[in-house]
């Protein structure tokens, strides 16, 4: 597996990182979201403190996140209760 060395900016500081190739792209993407996010919330809620506007954007990050996951939890809930209905009907025929 190739690990490449790349740098981060995000907040202002540079953050050096050893990251697998294959994860090289999805990095930098997330480092842009955060400092759109950091921008945005400087302008939009008068963020001043980077660290305030860092918190924010975890704050919103983990609670995407957390979305996403119940949303996942969901549809597998959904998708085995489906699957169950039809394993059913499907033994009934079989009789």
């Amino acid at each position: 597996m190739e690990v490449r060395r790349i740098t981060i900016n995000i907040a202002g500081r540079v953050y050096p990182l050893n990251v697998p190739a294959a994860e090289e792209e999805t990095l930098r993407k997330v480092g842009k979201q955060i400092e759109s996010m950091i921008k945005d919330f400087e302008q939009n809620f008068d963020v001043r403190d980077k660290q305030d506007a860092l918190a924010m954007c975890a704050l919103k990050l983990g609670t995407n996140a957390e979305v996403v996951s119940l949303n996942y939890e969901k549809n597998i809930n959904s998708t085995n209760e489906r699957l169950a209905k039809i394993n059913l009907t499907l033994n009934e025929i079989g009789k």
